[in-house]
């Protein structure tokens, strides 16, 4: 039996944590907004915040730029999509994250507010993404940021989302991203991973979690082969940006994570493969209850803030 972390034994005792995906997804979303808001630590001060509105497949789009460093010249920007299994999750629910990502990188956070299931199923949150990185790219100037240094990034169902857009940047069909950071993602919705044999009690996200989010993005299983909703089944990796792969051994996407960073260093992508064995998924807007949560964040920060730094078409000197 694999070794459980204390601070997640402590959580799963504590209330008003419930096993995500018991309950239907309005009530879901609530709760899960209020876990989310008590369970994060103090955030951290940032130059600017913004929100913006933004046209997008489905009407308005909601967005909201975190500014980590004065004003003043350009910054590099991370656009982030949310976990919460395409479901729950919102601008608030991974605020944390954003201002600690763009604090220690010194740079932009933009996050997207995309549309969620079972209302919106595959592809509306994907068509989202996309459509927020276009027009990040296209409004570069005005907003500050560098249209050659915007990377993409996520947790669970927002990893997913972050590599289908690295890929679909690597074809041409949005701009082209400098970095990917994949937290504990979803790349293969077929649910065959050895880890959801493993993972189904005692941590927030179970394989019937899984099967709960996956059900309501993308009910048809001959739709989970479509590598926009399973990235791993794209037909090749060769030519996508750099990566971090954060992986937990208590999250039954811990397989799927560990074959995609396998699969990119086999192919050629210069790779950062974390895993946290005696971790669970989540943990990253849950720094308040998870002490390793924090090191984590800055951690992926740094190495985002490196990417940058050697960015072949830039070569910057951040900071």
């Amino acid at each position: 039996m694999r070794a459980l972390h204390p601070d997640i034994t402590v959580l799963m005792q504590a209330a008003g944590v419930p096993t995500l995906g018991a309950v239907p997804p309005e009530e879901a979303r609530r709760g899960y907004s209020a876990s989310r808001r008590a369970l994060q630590l103090p955030f951290d001060p940032m130059a600017e915040i913004r929100n913006i509105v933004i046209p997008g497949p489905g009407g308005q789009l909601p967005l909201r730029l975190y500014r980590g460093a004065p004003l003043g010249k350009p910054l590099p920007c991370l656009l982030y999509l949310h976990g919460g299994g395409w479901v729950l999750g919102d601008l608030d629910s991974h605020e944390g994250i954003c201002r600690r990502i763009a604090a220690v990188a010194a740079c932009c956070v933009i996050a997207v507010d995309y549309r969620l299931a079972p209302e919106h199923p595959f592809p509306a949150a994907m068509e989202d993404a996309a459509a927020a990185l276009q027009w990040v790219a296209d409004h570069a100037g005005e907003i500050g940021i560098d249209a050659e240094l915007i990377a993409v990034g996520g947790d669970s169902a927002g990893g997913n989302l972050a590599a289908v857009l690295a890929i679909m940047g690597r074809d041409g069909t949005v701009p082209r991203s400098s970095y990917q950071m994949l937290f504990y993602p979803a790349t293969d919705l077929r649910m065959t991973g050895d880890s959801y044999e493993r993972v189904v009690d005692g941590v927030p996200l179970t394989a019937n979690s899984m099967r709960y989010f996956i059900d309501h993005y993308i009910s048809n299983p001959v739709g989970r082969k479509d590598w926009r909703a399973s990235p791993m089944l794209a037909e090749t990796l060769e030519g996508l940006p750099p990566a971090l792969v954060l992986t937990c051994g208590h999250d039954p996407l811990c397989t799927d994570g560990q074959l995609y960073a396998a699969r990119l260093e086999r192919e050629g992508i210069a790779v950062t493969a974390l895993h946290l064995s005696d971790q669970a998924h989540g943990i990253l807007n849950m720094s308040k209850a998870i002490g390793a949560a924090s090191g984590v964040l800055d951690f992926a920060a740094a190495l985002l803030r490196e990417a940058w730094r050697i960015h072949p078409d830039k070569n910057i000197q951040n900071g």
